[in-house]
Order: C-alpha cells, then structure tokens, then sequence
C-alpha cells in the first residue's frame, strides 16, 4: 500500500470518496455536506432576518416566508448540526479509543449516503412545487391540511435521512463498547468519546418515536389514514408527543458532542487535566437519562393539566443541576492553568457565558405558569438559539479549526480564526440577546411582518444587522479554509503541541490503518502521560504484525440512491401520476438488490502485511 499516498485524479478520487469505507474519509464526506447544509440554512436565516428588517416588509411572501422558517429549523438541525458532529465523532472518536476503524464501516458509509440523499431529497422541494412550510416541527393540524407536496418532501426526506443517522448511532455505539485499545477502560475515555457514546444511546431510543411519527403522518398524507385528523376520531396531539419525545433528547444529542469537544479543548489549552473527570462523566450519564423525562415543557399550553405540567416543570428544572457542574468544572480546568488563547478556546470561553445565558432562561421556560406568558413568543426563539447556537455551533466552529490538522494535515489560519470568531460572536449576540426583549414586549413568533409603531422597529433591525456579521464570519471561514487548502502546509502529529489523547500521538493526517501497533493505555490522558516520560509516541500494546482492513463499496451508495428513487415514487403516487408506482418499485429494487449482493458477496476484506508497514517506517510514517 505505498502507494496510496501519491497524487490521484479526479476521477480516481471522486470515486474514492463514494465507495470508501474509512471513518476518516466518511468524516471528511459528513464535513462537506453538513458545511453545504449549514450555508443554505445559514442563508434561509439572512432571509428570514431581511424580511423582519422593518415593519410591512415584502421582500418575501407570507407563503414563502412559512417555507424559509420551517426550512431553515429543519436544515440546521437535521442537516447541519447532526452531519458537523457527525463529521467529528467519525474523524475523532476512533482514533482516541485506538481503534483501526469503526464497528461497521460498511454501515457506517451506508449511514451518511442515507443522510445526503435524505438531505438532496427534502431541499428538491424548493425546485418541485414549494418547500414545507408548517414550521420544522411539522405540527400535524397544519401539516395535514397543507397544500402541495412540501410536507411530504418533509416526511420521506427525514425518514431516509433518519435512518443513516440511527444507524450511524447504533455504530458508534458498539465502536466503543467493543473495540478499545488495551488498557483504555470506559474511566479512562476522553470526554469526546464519553459524549459520543451517551449522544448514540441516545439517538438509539430518540429516533423511533419520530421514526412512528413520520409513518403516521406518511399514511395520513399520501393513503388518507386518519390518526390525526380529529372529525374522524385522530388525534392531533399526539403528533406532538412522539415529536418531543424525539426533540427534547436531540438538543442533548447536539449539545453532548459539543461540551466533549469543549472538554478536550479547556483540557488541552490549559495543560491540565480536565478537572472532576468522573463528576463529568456522570453528569454526562445524567443528563442522557434526564433528557428522555421533560418533552412535555414544549406542552405546557396544550392542556395536559396541572400534575403532568408541575412534574415536567421539576424535571426540567433538575437538568440544569448536572450541566451547572459541567460548567463549574470547565471554569476550575482553567484555574491555576496555562492558559493558550487558540481560535478553539475563544470559542471555548465565549461558550461559557452564552451557553448559561440559554439555560437561565431555560429554566425560566420550565415553569409552566410563566411559559403561558412565553410561549410562543421570541423569547423562546433567543432560548434555544443561544442555546444552539451558543452551544452546538460554537462547538462545531471549534472543533473545525481544533481538528483540520488532525484530519487534513494543515492548520486553518489564526489571525483569520480569530476575525471569524469576533465576527460571529459579537454578531450571533447583536441577533438574539434583543430577541428576549422582543418576546417579552409581545413580538409572536413565526410571524412573517408587523405593523410599525409596536415598538419592534429598531430591536429588530439590530437583531436584522447581527445576522449580517455572523454571515460575513462564515465566509471568512471559507475563505481561510480555502488558503489552508491551497497553501497546503504540512503539520506534525500534535500541531497544538498540548494534545493529550491518543489522536495527537498519530501522524496529521492519520494513516488509513490508524494505528500500526495498538496503543497500550496506561492512564487517563495516554499520551501525555507518555510525553511526561520524555517518549515521542505511544507504547504498543502488541507486536508489530498484518493489519486486516475492510474493501471499498459501492454498494452504500447504490442502497440509498435506490431509497431516494423509490421516494418520488412515492411522493407522486398521490397525484395519481402513471409513472409513480414503477418508479418505487425501481427504486426499492434497486435497493433490495444492492442489500442481498451485499448478503451473498464474501468479502473478506484485505490484510496490510507487515513489511508493508516497515517500508512506510523507512519513509517516515510513524503511528
């Protein structure tokens, strides 16, 4: 395999990409999709915010404006955040437990193609007759009763999509339960991985109940089945359970990543150990289990009553107590710490106070009494971006510039990195801390004009101009990743020269068999503790010895392009169109036929002989 390192074609590499198998690759495939979805969502918001500029405005139709919100909530939390940390926990995760791969990683390909078709498919909607346009939680009394083909752009997308990231779940999930280096016990995982693993259990048990949701809406949409039309005998709440029975665990899904992300930088930035490791790792368990018990404060004004809203209100409240020792740790990571002022830990730091800013009026929320006043204003718009984009997107704008080396062999620029943060983070504050105010002065949301004299006129024009910075800080972004890209650069295995964990011992970009010896981990932090002892690598666990690695497949691809096929099929049998039914039918086939040569094909997979890995040791590849 010497010479996988030389320069390919286009071609060559195009194909590379859509039949690889490696994590490092499909993080790289998750990176560039989730970054494509993260701009269209990012420009669905500069509309939205145009529109709200002034008063009577018409830069864009009530319809159309419908269509741009559900949209953008869909894109971002579907499409960008999920594929982002799905990009990092791929590129990351393995690497720190010592493993060669994930689990699967024929599933693990088959997991992001379901995803970027599911993607394709819902943003189509746009060319094909009108988005979805019922709000991103596509509640059913709306949903049911819109016209044209949006909502069912939005069932089957999500459907396809959801299902890459369930599986995508279950793999990480028996990654790290089964395939840790030696000595690597579960009281010794970086904090990144620790939040991977809580965030897959619980993508495990949160994406059936939407899973549920969107059949029943399916059936209803396209076979005339009546679950959630209330004058024959549906019921339109429960929709909004088996979502929030979803929503609810998926903020944590997001946000768990982004504190690992966030624990690894505090830690490697302040050369210390990341203080209450275990108070961390069970405050992490907490708030998984925690998550599954308050999807009923998105309810409070349905009428559930005062004893399920008051045992809500409770559970709600006590979420704050696990992620409130979270942040007393991180602050005391840094006490008494060397502090390095990186891009990565100016976003840390800035996280700290906006994320708080999220929860306080979180749990201002979690009291069903005061939410009567709140809901459904623009309070609860600046709650959850302060907490997602304060949170999630910080993370996601860290972990971009913490990682790049680790997975692309070069350094993004600092001075630019830290223009792209003042930008972003001066603009993302200038946009939503005015939003509290306009919820409390009676702004509704979801609202797509207003009259002039309300007193909305200049919050919402400050909150119009903190969009356009954070707007330009992502271009900037780009543009420095384009310079990264050209300049090309090359890095060591520990560019930060703090790393503390086993990515960092490895060289920048990884060799696709990872680790050419297991590590053999002998503490939390394995590789400083190894630079303590004046070593320059990891000790192995074993003998230099063959390497067995999984083939290539088309066969991911070919799975999914059936699925999206079959969609269309599905999606116009309803206009009883003749060519509807065969092309599901083409489209499942495709599919199933893909599944059972997979059945069938023996693969084996291919062994890295060990003279092979002696000869990359003569050119200077260490791992």
């Amino acid at each position: 395999m010497s010479t996988y390192a030389q320069k390919k074609g286009f071609g060559a590499t195009l194909w590379d990409y859509l039949t690889t198998v490696d994590h490092k690759k499909i993080a790289i495939l998750y990176l560039i999709a989730g970054g494509f979805f993260f701009v269209v969502g990012g420009l669905e918001a500069v509309f939205i915010r145009i529109q709200l500029a002034v008063p009577n405005n018409d830069f864009v139709s009530a319809g159309a404006f419908n269509e741009i919100i559900t949209m953008h909530g869909t894109t971002m939390i579907f499409l960008a955040a999920m594929p982002l940390l799905f990009a990092f926990m791929n590129a990351v995760m393995p690497l720190q437990i010592g493993a060669r791969d994930v689990a699967f990683p024929f599933v693990n390909a088959l997991g992001f193609w379901l995803f970027f078709f599911g993607g394709v498919f819902l943003n189509l909607s746009w060319f094909l007759g009108g988005a979805p346009d019922a709000g991103w939680t596509s509640y059913a009394s709306l949903a049911v009763h819109s016209k044209g083909h949006g909502i069912d752009f939005y069932v089957l997308g999500l459907q396809i999509s959801g299902l890459g990231t369930l599986i995508g779940g279950i793999n990480f999930l028996v990654t790290i339960i089964n395939m840790r280096a030696p000595g690597m016990t579960y009281m010794r995982m970086p904090l990144f991985t620790w939040t991977t693993f809580v965030a897959s259990a619980l993508i495990l048990f949160a994406f059936p109940p939407l899973t549920v949701g969107l059949v029943l809406m399916m059936f209803d949409r396209l076979f005339g089945a009546n679950f959630f039309e209330v004058s024959m005998g549906g019921n339109t709440v429960i929709w909004e359970h088996l979502f929030w029975i979803f929503g609810h665990p998926e903020v944590y899904i997001l946000i768990l990543p982004a504190f690992g992300i966030f624990s690894e930088i505090f830690s490697i930035f302040s050369r210390k150990r990341l203080f209450g490791y275990s108070s961390m790792v069970f405050a992490t368990v907490l708030i998984g289990f925690l998550g599954f018990m308050v999807w009923a404060h998105h309810m409070f004004t349905t009428g559930l009553g005062p004893v399920a809203n008051a045992i809500f209100a409770v559970a709600t409240m006590a979420i704050g107590v696990p992620t409130g020792i979270k942040i007393f740790n991180w602050l005391l990571t840094m006490w008494g710490g060397s502090v390095k002022f990186t891009t990565p830990m100016y976003y840390a730091f800035a996280f700290i106070p906006s994320f708080v800013i999220g929860g306080v009026t979180g749990v201002m929320l979690a009291s069903a009494a005061a939410d009567y006043q709140y809901h459904d204003s623009y309070f609860v718009v600046a709650h959850f971006h302060y907490v997602i984009v304060g949170g999630v997107v910080f993370a996601i704008l860290a972990a971009t510039h913490l990682y790049w080396p680790k997975m692309f062999g070069t350094m993004l620029n600092e001075a630019m990195g830290k223009i792209t943060f003042w930008l972003f983070f001066i603009g993302f504050h200038l946009t939503f801390f005015i939003q509290h105010f306009l919820g409390l002065w009676g702004m509704p949301r979801r609202v797509f004009t207003y009259l002039p004299g309300q007193g909305f006129d200049t919050a919402n024009m400050i909150s119009s101009v903190g969009a356009a910075f954070m707007g330009v800080g992502v271009i900037i972004l780009v543009i420095n990743i384009i310079i990264t890209s050209v300049k090309n650069e090359k890095v060591g295995n520990d560019p930060w020269g703090d790393g503390r964990t086993l990515e960092w011992s490895i060289p920048s970009p990884p060799p696709f068999y990872n680790f050419k010896q297991l590590p053999l981990v002998r503490g939390l932090d394995a590789y400083w503790l190894e630079k303590i002892e004046g070593k320059t690598g990891m000790t192995p666990a074993e003998p230099l010895g063959d390497i067995h690695m999984p083939n290539s497949s088309f066969l991911p691809f070919v799975m999914s392009l059936g699925l999206f096929i079959a969609a269309f099929g599905a999606l116009y049998h309803v206009d009883d169109k003749a060519w509807a039914l065969p092309v599901m039918i083409i489209g499942l086939l495709v599919t199933f036929a893909a599944m059972f040569a997979r059945s069938v094909k023996d693969d084996h997979g291919f062994h890295i002989h060990k003279e092979e890995l002696m000869d990359d040791e003569d050119k200077g590849v260490k791992a």
